[in-house]
């Protein structure tokens, strides 16, 4: 059981949490020994928390003595890297029980949940620079121990990594490495690292920097190092905290070619990095490079148009470009494709990094939380992607024709679809999609087509939310006998009798459930989502405690329903579901209506 260690906000694999001290200590951090010397370079910056229990080779060490003041590494053995997993276990001395904060150490091959708060990885230095090792030793860690537990990986970080290093999951860090560094002279930034000797000025403000040049030694240069490393922390706090850590890795980590090559490495992690991203937030993702189209959220995305959604529609499909404005019909371009569609066929949006987005789903993230680049010509990486999205797509919808209302830019892409799917689109731009000819052509194209109401929008709106949300299927499943009320893109969806079941909430594009929908989703055919709570009446939030059990299935950010001896309740999870049905610590969910049972 983890008793001094909790996570507060997630971003991906990378948490803000807290080691519960005497002094307490939020995470990602920059620690150290607790009797390290006063004028060692990381004193006043590194919180001194550490203690270690030593190592024992010559004898079986005994039970530390240790407090609340401090985070005690228990009893350990050191191996070189690259030591095989059997010989460590082996010579691994006994894992003491502890009820101060403790950290026990850990290789790849034998981590596992040994009962403290944090977890060493030994042999750190040793990956740090090979992508492939580092990478599988990390989430092999990861997943071994308790999801409410810290990962410390000493001897490793630099300005330069260590947002790397907590995208990838790491909790603790030290300064060891940087203050090396600094005493061989290498002056270390979060972008690159010169000579001393080589330094005409200091390119820094910090503390240490506050000096001539020619006075500056490599005790100070130590000193700057970790600063920097200090100040890259703070960085990626505040990264985490705005949900965009991804974005700033993916530009930052290009500096260093073994880091570019650790965050590919992880999106082909698929699974770990998948179960700990949110399905929804408010922050924007900046898509300034290709290696956006393997984030998470993309190819989440992707894959549940291609196999959830369903076409409700009878008439044709018309394919058109983006826009810089979001969401879509916002813009003064799409308004314009409005002008000249009037209803009589079903708008999808072309886009890079997205895929396709449906009119029915604009709203839906990331679908509205995005930004790109535009250079007006497209990568073969980009025509790739969005190319096999559409034809997924296609592959799972049915429409009687196919209009491509799309500059020349995007043709390679149709084109590409055209020939694999054996079927031919027609095309109606001239020169520009908004020009009066081009409009005209649109318009033309439409004229025998019949105009689909305001009430099957919001239907099909409805139903294709939830089922991009629940699973295939689920709009019908839950919405057999729907009413809509309000007006997009707050629409209430109500049953037959009036009862109001769920609402598409405007900053995400999803459906929040009342409690009659909440009842209604369980009793349906629909995929659910469900967490069994122990015998309390849960309000405003669900500790982990009180979870007995959850759905893997279950993300940050999904609609949930919480049953109970005592309750039945709806709201937002916090955790995923392995998580919340692992975890000893933390919200797990946040509630929004409950009933309490007799």
């Amino acid at each position: 059981m983890t008793d001094h260690f909790e996570v507060h906000e997630r971003d991906g694999a990378a948490r803000l949490a807290e080691v519960r001290l005497d002094s307490p200590v939020t995470t990602p951090a920059l620690v150290t020994d607790a009797d390290r010397a006063d004028d060692a370079p990381e004193a006043g910056v590194a919180a001194p928390v550490l203690a270690d229990a030593g190592t024992g080779w010559a004898t079986e060490p005994d039970a530390p003595d240790g407090d609340t003041s401090r985070l005690t590494v228990l009893p350990a053995r050191g191996f070189p890297s690259g030591t095989p997993d059997e010989v460590q276990e082996a010579f691994a001395p006994e894992v003491p029980d502890a009820d101060f904060p403790s950290a026990a150490v850990v290789s790849a091959g034998s981590a596992a949940d040994l009962g403290t708060d944090a977890y060493v990885l030994s042999g750190a230095p040793g990956i740090a620079g090979h992508a492939a090792t580092f990478v599988d030793s990390v989430v092999q860690v990861r997943e071994a121990i308790p999801y409410d537990a810290a990962l410390y990986l000493p001897g490793v970080a630099t300005p330069a990594n260590v947002a790397t290093l907590v995208y990838a999951g790491v909790d603790l860090v030290d300064a060891d490495r940087a203050v090396v560094r600094g005493t061989q002279g290498r002056y270390l930034t979060v972008d690159d690292h010169q000579f001393l000797e080589d330094l005409d000025e200091l390119p820094c403000a910090c503390p240490a920097c506050q000096q001539p040049r020619e006075e500056f030694d490599r005790l100070d240069c130590a000193r700057h190092n970790v600063n920097a490393l200090e100040a890259a922390l703070k960085t990626v706090r505040r990264r985490i905290r705005d949900g965009r850590l991804r974005d700033y890795v993916e530009g930052q980590a290009r500096h260093e070619q073994w880091l570019t090559a650790v965050f590919r490495r992880l999106d082909q992690q698929y699974g770990y990095v998948e179960e700990r991203t949110p399905i929804l937030r408010q922050a924007e993702i900046t898509a300034a490079t290709e290696d956006t189209i393997r984030r998470v959220e993309i190819q989440r995305f992707a894959e549940r148009v291609t196999s959830r959604y369903r076409n409700r529609f009878d008439n044709p499909l018309v394919l058109v470009p983006c826009s810089a404005r979001k969401p879509y019909s916002d813009s003064q371009s799409h308004r314009q494709y409005h002008d000249a569609v009037q209803w009589r066929a079903h708008k999808v949006s072309m886009t890079s990094p997205i895929g396709v987005v449906p009119q029915e789903l604009e709203l839906t993230y990331p679908a509205q939380h995005y930004d790109s680049v535009v250079t007006g010509r497209w990568s073969e990486n980009e025509i790739e992607f969005v190319a096999n999205v559409l034809e997924r797509y296609l592959q799972n919808t049915d429409y009687p024709r196919v209009i491509a209302h799309v500059p020349d830019d995007y043709r390679p892409i149709c084109e590409r679809v055209e020939a694999s799917l054996g079927t031919a689109f027609t095309y109606t731009v001239e020169d520009h999609p908004t020009t009066t000819e081009s409009l005209g052509n649109l318009a033309s194209e439409l004229s025998g087509e019949l105009k689909y109401g305001k009430r099957e929008r919001q239907h099909n709106t409805v139903r294709a939310i939830a089922d991009y949300q629940f699973g295939a299927g689920a709009g019908d499943a839950l919405f057999d006998d729907l009413r809509v009320r309000g007006s997009h893109p707050g629409l209430q969806a109500h049953d037959g009798d009036g009862e109001q079941l769920a609402v598409v909430v405007r900053p995400y594009g999803t459906l929040a459930f009342t409690l009659a929908g909440a009842r209604h989703w369980v009793e349906s055919d629909a995929p659910t989502k469900r967490v069994e709570i122990d015998d309390f009446v849960p309000h405003g939030s669900v500790l982990a405690p009180g979870i007995v059990d959850a759905d893997e299935s279950i993300r940050v950010g999904d609609e949930v329903v919480f049953e109970g001896p005592s309750a039945f309740a709806v709201g937002r999870a916090e955790m995923s579901g392995p998580e919340m049905a692992r975890s000893t610590r933390g919200i797990a969910a946040q509630v929004r209506h409950v009933d309490e049972l007799d």
